[in-house]
């Protein structure tokens, strides 16, 4: 007599039916848009209201700008955080890339062109076709996808840490490494007055009009700039092939035998003495060799120094 048995429920996490292609692509416009909206939307929208206070409006702006990313990664974790296709995140990073890539050297392009009319506007779109077959090229090639699950596996936009209790020292003598040349770069940036004033809207060739991006680049530029040094520091010591080489080192700096300072100290002073002693010796048998052989002919004498004249050009014979 056949019984019915009931299956357990199924666990497996249900996949996105999106594509890892389209599902980048959206989840990069989406984070485009984003940018646009925090750094030049709600700036803008709080700058329009009427003013309070410098100090209040202020407090305002990024307040409402903290709460608004927030909101935002909320929203991407929710849609997208268990349901997205493997090699999401890798696949939105590639395409920012590409994005970025197909408008500045278009922009250049155009920029450069521009004043030569039709033919200008030709060339333009040619380079702007070709860029943008390249990308769909390489997104929806094979190369493309080993890139975006690379990325993914090697855990860059992730917030696991991987073995957190292990080679901590040099992890974080790299994490200050690393803070420290970005943190020069950001300071150098700021102090050199290096970045324009006013906001960041880059022109578009041939349309007469402007594509605003940022307000106050000269602030806002260093402020992610800081943060993204932040973020590389802290992912950098959790890749983990470089996790791996960082806790291997550590492990073999443990096995050295670290000398005292008292026997190092008498150790250098015992080297110093005897490298001068040595160089004191050898040039006084230098100098002895020297004036012997002088004297004996085999070595010819030393010529006399030309006489000069007081202003220090040499005289006449």
């Amino acid at each position: 007599m056949a019984t019915a048995v009931d299956s357990p429920p199924d666990k497996t996490v249900t996949r996105s039916a999106v594509g890892l292609v389209p599902a980048s692509v959206l989840g990069a416009a989406f984070l485009i848009a984003a940018v646009v909206l925090v750094g030049y939307g709600i700036p803008r929208l709080v700058a329009a209201l009427p003013e309070v206070g410098g100090f209040v409006n202020t407090g305002l702006r990024y307040g409402v700008q903290v709460a608004a990313v927030v909101a935002l990664v909320v929203l991407v974790y929710r849609t997208a955080g268990a349901n997205a296709p493997r090699g999401f995140r890798g696949g939105v990073f590639l395409t920012l890339c590409c994005a970025f890539v197909t408008f500045f050297v278009a922009r250049a392009v155009g920029r450069w062109f521009e004043q030569s009319g039709f033919v200008g506007q030709v060339v333009t779109a040619a380079v702007l076709a070709g860029l943008l077959f390249g990308s769909y090229r390489l997104l929806t090639g094979g190369r493309g996808r080993r890139w975006m699950l690379a990325l993914e596996r090697q855990g860059w936009f992730s917030t696991f840490s991987y073995k957190r209790s292990q080679g901590q020292r040099v992890r974080k003598w790299t994490m200050i490494g690393i803070l420290l040349v970005g943190g020069s770069g950001v300071y150098a940036l700021v102090h050199q007055d290096m970045l324009p004033y006013g906001d960041w809207a880059p022109s578009i060739p041939f349309a007469g009009v402007n594509l605003p991006l940022l307000v106050d680049i000269h602030y806002t530029a260093p402020i992610l700039l800081a943060a993204l040094t932040v973020w590389v520091a802290w992912r950098a010591v959790n890749v983990p092939t470089f996790t791996d080489f960082l806790i291997a080192t550590e492990a073999e700096m443990n096995k050295v035998s670290w000398t005292p300072l008292r026997k190092l100290v008498r150790d250098t002073v015992v080297v110093l003495v005897f490298t001068a002693m040595l160089t004191g010796f050898l040039l006084a048998m230098d100098i002895f060799w020297g004036w012997g052989l002088s004297q004996a002919g085999v070595l010819p004498p030393k010529p006399e120094k030309k006489n000069q004249d007081l202003t220090g050009q040499k005289a006449d014979w």
